[in-house]
């Protein structure tokens, strides 16, 4: 085990769940249903195949011999009909109708659609779980004013529920995105090496309804609705495309989480969980790292520059198909799976145990807040008798001086009181202070979270109940 290289993804970030719908017993037990479920819908059609036979497959449907395969593979070099060679051996009696009429991507591409569907499956469940802690986080913190930023400059303030709504949008689209594709996906079927079904039609005497049925039964039989109406060889690489397409954009979304979680934690006003026994530094024992967003975005990274895999293969395939993609699917869509699985195991860890300092955030507003009051003050001090015009100067001098003696001299914001100073405003320091209330300024920052939450995102919550609840565990 430790002479020889570990993907970082099975060993350290992909859950047991997601590794197993990726592993070879998941694969070659596949293979396996595929040739029964081909046999028993050839039998249904009318060919010489015996129940028997079927049943004989079915005994040994999970207790697959590698060795006898991998022995057969190393000799005719060939994968599928080298696990055709060891299930004959099991099966002496269907040994003559195993993969009948059918080519290697019977098997192949129609095991990857369907790994790739229970992959997707196991994704929205985490994602669901993902948006469900995060919407507790933003009704839990609707109300609390905070410093918002464009272009990480101070602006005007929103409140940490609703920051989070921003984050909760991302993923709300990620899973319409997920859904679609998902309902989209079929099987490839029985199309025979060109697409063309002709092994099948001469197998049925020319009958093209039974081959048009012989699709329609397997589909059923594994569980999916229909078959994709044309193909080649294989069915289009397109499918990877948009598969990782979706996988590329949750990681985006995680991606802008961890980032603004990073900040904040810079800042000190939110942090991520963080254990008792945790290191920070090998070198600074004081430190209290973002490691878990740090990985949210570099898995990020990973999976976003593998979308290019299954865009590059698919624009590249030669007409009924090429060998070309085979390598790379192995590696590419196993991969973006396992580090989506990992990416949203830790996005569900970071929210679920998120620190929040509400004082923090209060001296972080309350610094910048006499600069955004500035319009509030104005409109009073006109009330009071001012001119508007002569007032607005008056506060962009005043506001300027302010925050040179910030930035130069590194003091505290005195604009209220250069303001209460001065007669023109006419409002005493203890009048300008009552503007102070940041809740006057977030705007419909906390009803915004509510109707947000009540309109978008509890419906979709209350149709998935079932899934929800999960915990995610950080092997590191």
């Amino acid at each position: 085990m430790h002479e020889k290289y570990m993907s970082p993804l099975s060993e350290r970030y992909a859950s047991k769940e997601m590794q197993y719908i990726f592993s070879p017993d998941k694969k070659f037990t596949t293979w396996r249903k595929l040739w029964i479920a081909l046999a028993e819908a050839e039998r249904e059609l009318g060919l010489p195949i015996t129940e028997e036979q079927i049943e004989e497959m079915k005994a040994h449907q999970d207790d697959i011999n590698y060795e006898e395969a991998k022995a057969r593979e190393k000799e005719v070099r060939h994968d599928v009909m080298s696990h055709v060679y060891a299930y004959g051996l099991q099966c002496p009696k269907a040994k003559g109708i195993i993969h009948l009429g059918a080519t290697s991507c019977y098997v192949g591409d129609n095991t990857d659609l369907i790994i790739m569907r229970e992959g997707l499956r196991l994704v929205r469940i985490k994602l669901l779980n993902v948006i469900a802690q995060l919407s507790k986080f933003a009704d839990d913190w609707k109300d609390q004013p905070t410093l918002a930023f464009t272009h990480f400059q101070p602006a005007q303030p929103t409140t940490v529920g609703k920051r989070a709504t921003l984050w909760l949008l991302d993923l709300k689209l990620d899973y319409e995105d997920l859904c679609y594709v998902l309902d989209s996906l079929r099987l490839l079927g029985s199309k025979g090496t060109t697409g063309t079904q002709a092994s099948f039609l001469e197998l049925f005497e020319g009958d093209h309804a039974k081959c048009r049925a012989l699709d329609q039964k397997i589909a059923e039989k594994m569980g999916f609705c229909s078959c994709y109406p044309v193909s080649g060889q294989t069915y289009s690489r397109k499918v990877d495309t948009r598969v990782l397409s979706v996988l590329a954009g949750i990681a985006s979304s995680a991606h802008k989480f961890s980032n603004d979680i990073r900040l904040l934690q810079h800042l000190k006003e939110i942090e991520e969980p963080f254990e008792k026994s945790q290191i920070g530094s090998s070198a600074m024992a004081y430190k209290r790292n973002p490691m878990r967003s740090e990985r949210i975005a570099s898995l990020a990274n990973y999976v976003i520059s593998d979308l290019m895999n299954p865009m590059i293969t698919a624009s590249t395939q030669w007409f009924e198909r090429t060998l070309d993609d085979s390598a790379n699917k192995r590696i590419s869509v196993p991969e973006a799976f396992l580090a989506v699985d990992g990416i949203l195991d830790l996005y569900l860890n970071v929210v679920d145990g998120l620190v929040v300092y509400p004082k923090v955030i209060e001296k972080h507003l309350m610094a910048e807040l006499p600069f955004m009051a500035t319009e509030n003050i104005m409109m009073d001090a006109v009330k009071a008798g001012g001119d508007r015009q002569e007032l607005h100067e008056k506060i962009r001098t005043l506001s300027m001086e302010a925050g040179r003696q910030v930035k130069e001299e590194g003091k505290d914001n005195n604009l209220l009181e250069l303001i209460a100073a001065d007669p023109a405003f006419n409002l005493s320091l203890e009048e300008l202070q009552k503007t102070m209330d940041p809740s006057r300024y977030v705007g419909r920052a906390p009803r915004q979270v509510e109707e947000f939450l009540e309109e978008v995102v509890r419906p979709l919550l209350g149709a998935n109940e079932a899934v929800l609840g999960r915990k995610a565990e950080i092997n590191v």
